[in-house]
């Protein structure tokens, strides 16, 4: 019998977390995408690639989960589990490394000066990379807790 582990896939945290990701990663991607300017610079379309991914990955989880919560009848498996954790973990890590890149090219073009890039261009871009790291810190926190789900199963 498994115990129940707060936050791991199936429970409500987990679709706290689902939520809040789709939410974050889509204002990311919103944020970039609001000027065309983006494609210019291989930090920013990486960026909105990575969130191309999470946004759907983290969508299909939102509703599983949600059906976990409503309906309750959903068995979790240990090779459910793994596929979830590994997602989470490969998806934690494009999406910190795209924040990243992303805040500090929209840095670097702030501080070379409005030349390159406007300043409330740059605004939007370093809203996007505080969104993107927003989306990773709960992805990251979704992977930790199936990895403890994993290991209670």
């Amino acid at each position: 019998m498994m115990e129940e582990v707060a936050g791991a896939f199936g429970t409500s945290a987990s679709f706290a977390l689902r939520l809040g990701q789709t939410v974050f990663s889509s204002s990311s991607l919103l944020f970039m995408c609001f000027r065309v300017d983006f494609y210019s610079y291989t930090s920013f379309c990486y960026l909105v690639t990575v969130m191309g991914l999470v946004i759907p990955w983290s969508v299909t989880l939102l509703v599983v989960d949600a059906y976990s919560i409503f309906i309750k009848s959903l068995q979790i498996q240990q090779r459910i589990v793994m596929i979830i954790f590994l997602g989470d973990m490969v998806l934690s890590y494009l999406s910190l490394a795209a924040a990243c890149s992303t805040a500090s090219v929209a840095d670097l073009l702030l501080e070379a000066g409005g030349s390159l890039c406007p300043a409330r261009l740059c605004g939007r871009y370093q809203m996007s990379a505080a969104m993107a790291f927003l989306s990773w810190f709960l992805s990251s926190a979704s992977c930790l807790f199936n990895f403890w789900l994993f290991s209670s199963l």
